[in-house]
């Protein structure tokens, strides 16, 4: 229920849910209300460690997006192996006879602003920005998929309940039955040995798309059961009997009145899965079933330098930095989206 009360300066406030919300005064000294959406984006606004985290998320997706053209600007490409080319050897020796960078901290230098990779002496900037390219974009699916599928699964049963209920839900159960990290090792390369010849060498594109698959076979049951729950609390609603009675058909009802009012969840839903999906992807190539040489992927890189870590403990280190200021900004982004949402936080 809202209702106006003044406040000071001759201006009013709206109360939402037991919260006061301001209303703007328009010329001729009418009040204009704001809508939910509005309020919300004032609300999220007003919390500098949300927006700041905000704009570091976006940094990373229009950095991945624009790899190439930063690569191709800086002069290195992630494929190339430096360290056994031997016209750039002779100009810009970047391994010793070990294997293991020259120079400061991993072989930084101008010529490599992020050192190169131990053995091979590709360049671990470019590594990076790809890596980064292939994990947000790959978790940016899969968590997409999850998303509608959880959400349809989880408006069906909650509305409709009865048998259909019974049915999602065990089909739910079942899913959830399986170990997913064990699963996720065991499954993948059954996955690409049953459509590619194990003599011949997987092709990238099929590899993206078993990680997609498997992900989103075993993801989308905790946004299936977490819209299930907010539904059943709002098909006895006031708003959605009215719509009963006024003859709408549950399709429109699903549509105009219980999907606006389970947004808030899936949105905050989603920014806790996404970086949850990233990681599980890098555990994948992490564990050598997802993605593999020679492309750039953070849990590869990862892999690498816990092979290396003794020789050259540098070479984690800045995908490390990287993968931790992401996911711990998504994070935060996901707190402030949550403050936002709610009218009693006070923020």
């Amino acid at each position: 229920m809202t209702s106006p009360i003044d406040i000071e300066g001759g201006g009013t406030s709206a109360v939402v849910d037991g919260a006061p919300q301001p209303q703007e005064k328009t010329e001729g000294g009418k009040h204009e209300g704001r809508s939910p959406g509005q309020l919300m984006w004032l609300r999220f606004k007003r919390d500098r460690t949300g927006v700041i985290c905000a704009w570091v998320v976006l940094g990373y997706f229009v950095i991945a997006a624009l790899a190439p053209v930063i690569a191709k600007l800086y002069g290195k490409d992630p494929y190339i192996l430096y360290g056994q080319d031997p016209e750039y050897i002779a100009e810009n020796p970047v391994l010793d006879d070990f294997g293991l960078p020259l120079g400061y901290f991993g072989g930084v230098s101008g010529e490599h602003w992020f050192g190169v990779e131990p053995q091979f002496g590709r360049d671990v900037f470019t590594m990076l920005l790809y890596g980064m390219r292939t994990s947000l974009y790959m978790a940016l699916g899969v968590t997409t998929l999850l998303m509608l599928t959880g959400v349809l699964i989880g408006l069906v049963g909650g509305y409709f309940g009865g048998k259909t209920d019974y049915f999602l839900g065990r089909v739910t159960d079942f899913f959830l039955s399986f170990p997913q990290q064990l699963f996720f090792i065991a499954f993948m390369p059954v996955v690409t040995a049953f459509f590619v010849d194990p003599r011949d060498e997987t092709p990238t594109y099929f590899r993206a798309l078993a990680i997609l698959i498997v992900l989103w076979l075993l993801g989308w049951m905790g946004m299936a059961r977490l819209v299930r729950s907010t539904v059943l609390s709002l098909r006895e609603r006031e708003f959605v009997e009215a719509a009963k009675v006024a003859g709408a058909s549950p399709w429109r009802i699903i549509r105009k009145e219980i999907l606006p009012n389970v947004v808030s969840p899936i949105l905050v839903q989603f920014t806790y899965l996404l970086p949850s999906t990233i990681l599980t992807i890098a555990f994948l190539s992490f564990a050598g079933v997802g993605f593999v040489e020679p492309t750039p992927d953070w849990g590869r890189m990862f892999a690498t330098g816990a092979r290396v870590a003794e020789q050259d403990p540098a070479f984690m280190f800045f995908p490390g930095v990287a993968l931790v200021v992401f996911v711990l900004c998504f994070n935060l982004l996901g707190d402030a989206v949550r403050d936002a949402l709610d009218p009693k936080s006070g923020r």
